[in-house]
């Protein structure tokens, strides 16, 4: 592995998954940091380098990170709660803590429309749906800024699973919805990976073709 080289939590489904792509497509150095086996094979074969802890334990984050120094940390975890605690804020805390010990030059966070000044571009049933997940990330998101990391924060829309469409685009307009596949979102995480102008910046992310209600809004080109 060459260094500086891009720490991938979350690279053995979804999202995450695609962005692990999308990194090798760029002929970039990986390591995907994995709580199981399920997915090392598949991975290692893309030539991704393989770390295996859980998010929640701090120990296990930081040996992860030893070693070559880390160009960049990309998280994309959250999901199902273990024991009661879900990772969406305790994981990625434990992420970004370790980045700063790491002395990593960039985090990027996948989080969610629906977090933090975004609440506003979701309706009710879908806050009272996703309620306790939002305020996860948001306390994650919230930490990140405060880490002194330089960092973007990327908040889909609706996850789809298609194909890649093209149209995605991100904004810094917080009341903007809609959805958008995977496979974009990891794209426009691979673009603000390689461009300055994400820098510091809370960004949506949707399908242009896909918005919940038409308006003209600001997009960030990166």
């Amino acid at each position: 592995m060459t260094a500086p080289y891009v720490f991938l939590a979350g690279a053995s489904r979804g999202v995450g998954r695609e962005i692990a792509r999308g990194l090798v497509g760029r002929s970039l150095s990986v390591k995907a940091f994995l709580r199981s086996e399920a997915a090392r094979a598949e991975l290692e074969a893309m030539g991704i380098a393989i770390a295996l802890g859980d998010a929640l334990n701090v120990a296990e984050v930081e040996q992860a990170m030893q070693g070559e120094p880390i160009g960049a940390v990309i998280s994309t975890i959250g999901g199902l709660p273990k024991d009661g605690e879900r990772a969406d804020y305790l994981g990625n805390k434990n992420l970004i803590d370790a980045a700063v010990k790491a002395g990593a030059q960039k985090f990027i966070l996948v989080s969610s429309i629906g977090s933090g000044d975004s609440v506003v571009a979701l309706p009710p049933q879908a806050l009272q749906a996703l309620g306790e997940v939002l305020v996860e990330k948001e306390k994650a998101e919230q930490h990140l800024i405060a880490s002194g990391l330089t960092y973007t924060i990327i908040r889909p829309g609706g996850l789809k699973s298609e194909p890649a469409t093209g149209n995605a685009v991100l904004t810094p307009d917080p009341t903007i919805a809609g959805s958008i596949h995977r496979a974009d979102v990891a794209e426009l995480v691979c673009r603000c990976l390689q461009s300055d102008l994400a820098n510091n910046r809370v960004l949506s992310a949707v399908d242009q073709q896909m918005l919940y209600g038409q308006k003209e809004f600001e997009k960030l080109e990166v």
